[in-house]
Order: structure tokens, then C-alpha cells, then sequence
């Protein structure tokens, strides 16, 4: 079974195969995370479907948690390449069941962050979040790291430190 076909992937990015809803798809996998500007909310797992209502697409999304500050931005960045692609009228609405995971991140999605110096969260197997014996360094890639505070630059990222290298950076936290 390929990525693509797996489990996992046909719940976390439910493409539409063609038509209006894909090309509205299309458009909407563009827009970026406003706290985490490397990752597109494809990228993220948090563009959840798209719709045609009464001629108008609706855009379902899934906030990585339910307080999250960036889902109006990321509604008004949809709306707005949606009608920059010619689809004027468009909703963004916020789904929030089933809550989002960070199994839904795609996997170019993780070497985004760790190219640009986040530590990606782990894969759960089956459901479960397997114990790590520390979060790699994402430039050294040393696992003597270890946590400085529980909220980094954003809530959904902790603050750590490479005991190697020294070099503080975030790790996206597994939920």
C-alpha cells in the first residue's frame, strides 16, 4: 500500500479526485499557517474538505486545537484565494470532530519543519504515542536535547535546547 493510499492519509488530506471541489482543494492547499508560515494547511492536515453549496464551495477545516489564534486568519486567507481563483462567495467552516492530530501532518509537511529548524512531532502507531528517548535536534540531529518551557513560539510547539550544539529551537508537540 503507498502513502497515498493508506489509512491514515485518505482521512488526514480527503482530495476530491476532480471537478469544482478539486480545483477549490487545489486553491485552498496553497494557503500557509500564519504561526508556522513553512507548512501549507495541506501540509498540516488541517484543510479537511471542500463542498459545493448552492453554487458556492465551503471549505472545512480542522484548527490544531480549539483555541487556536490562527483560524480566522487562515479563513480569511482561504476566502481570499478562492475568489483571487474565481470562486467568489466562498465559506470557511470550522470543523472540530474529529480533533485534529499531528498523524495528519504529511510527511513533506515534517521535513519542512526540520529543514527550517523545528522538530517534527512522532508518528503514533496504531493509535498510541510510542515513548522517545528525546526529540532529535533538528540542525545537529543529536537526541541530547531537552525541554526549556512547554509553549514555544506558539502553544502547539515546546521550547527546547540541544545539549550538543547548544542551539535552542521548537518541537511541534504529538496530540
Amino acid at each position: 500500500m503507498s502513502a497515498v493510499d493508506s489509512p491514515v492519509e485518505r482521512v488526514a488530506r480527503p482530495r476530491p479526485e476532480a471537478g469544482p471541489e478539486r480545483a477549490v482543494w487545489d486553491a485552498a492547499a496553497t494557503v500557509t499557517d500564519p504561526e508556522v508560515p513553512v507548512l501549507t494547511i495541506e501540509d498540516l492536515g488541517v484543510l479537511r474538505g471542500v463542498r459545493i453549496v448552492d453554487g458556492s464551495p465551503v471549505v472545512d477545516i480542522t484548527p490544531t486545537y480549539s483555541g487556536c489564534p490562527a483560524v480566522d486568519a487562515i479563513r480569511d486567507d482561504i476566502v481570499a484565494v478562492l475568489r483571487e481563483r474565481g470562486f467568489p462567495g466562498a465559506r470557511v467552516d470550522v470543523v472540530l470532530s474529529p480533533a485534529w492530530t499531528t498523524d495528519w501532518m504529511s510527511d513533506a509537511g515534517r521535513r519542512k519543519l526540520m529543514e527550517h529548524g523545528i522538530a517534527p512531532p512522532g508518528r503514533r502507531a496504531g493509535g498510541v504515542v510510542a515513548l522517545g528517548l528525546g526529540v532529535r535536534c533538528p540542525r545537529c540531529g543529536s537526541l541530547h536535547t531537552r525541554e526549556l518551557a512547554r509553549f514555544g513560539s506558539t502553544s502547539c510547539k515546546a521550547l527546547y535546547v540541544c545539549q550538543r550544539c547548544r542551539e535552542p529551537f521548537d518541537h511541534f508537540k504529538e496530540h
